[in-house]
């Protein structure tokens, strides 16, 4: 009994201590290729995605057909979602690149402004979101990393977090239109 209850308070102090763990996009210093979001999403880019509950239960499906256009240090992106149950929607971000080359972008159902850094191979880009949930929304937060491949593939993975605890995860493949 003794043993069981030091196991848990052991595996309780581990969990917690994880909470603010993350990783470092400084990490991807000098991994390749680039990670380039204004190279890789100007045109036309398909993507497919999934969500998934905190036990790893698939929630949902979708493609995504997305077509960047660069005007100088802003990125307009518009997003077309077809959902497997056959919902659709659209959002169209904004992303600008400062001058310290971070980024910030915009989008209707984004709260506030979304942040971005890339190094390497590696883009974080982190934003709060209105989800619908009925006839209201929950305000969560994305942390999203995405990874580049190669020339035509990036691999994206987002944790959806709510008030510091993660209950969902969004896995997404992006394919660079010829």
């Amino acid at each position: 009994m003794i043993k069981a209850l030091k196991v848990l308070m052991m595996s309780t102090v581990f969990s917690l201590s994880m909470l603010g763990c993350t990783a470092d996009v400084n990490e991807y210093q000098g991994e390749g290729p680039n990670f380039d979001l204004f190279g890789y999403f100007e045109g036309s880019v398909t993507a497919w995605g999934m969500v998934q509950d905190r036990s790893g239960k698939q929630t949902r499906r979708f493609e995504v057909a997305l077509q960047g256009s660069v005007q100088g240090n802003v990125l307009t992106l518009h997003e077309d979602f077809v959902f497997a149950d056959g919902e659709q929607s659209t959002r169209i971000w904004v992303i600008t690149r400062l001058p310290d080359g971070s980024y910030e972008g915009k989008a209707d159902d984004i709260v506030g402004v979304a942040t971005g850094e890339e190094v390497g191979n590696a883009l974080r880009w982190r934003y709060d979101f209105e989800l619908p949930r009925g006839d209201s929304t929950v305000v969560v937060h994305f942390d999203d990393w995405l990874y580049r491949q190669d020339e035509r593939h990036v691999f994206n993975l987002t944790s959806i977090r709510k008030l510091g605890i993660e209950f969902g995860t969004l896995t997404l493949f992006f394919q660079k239109n010829p």
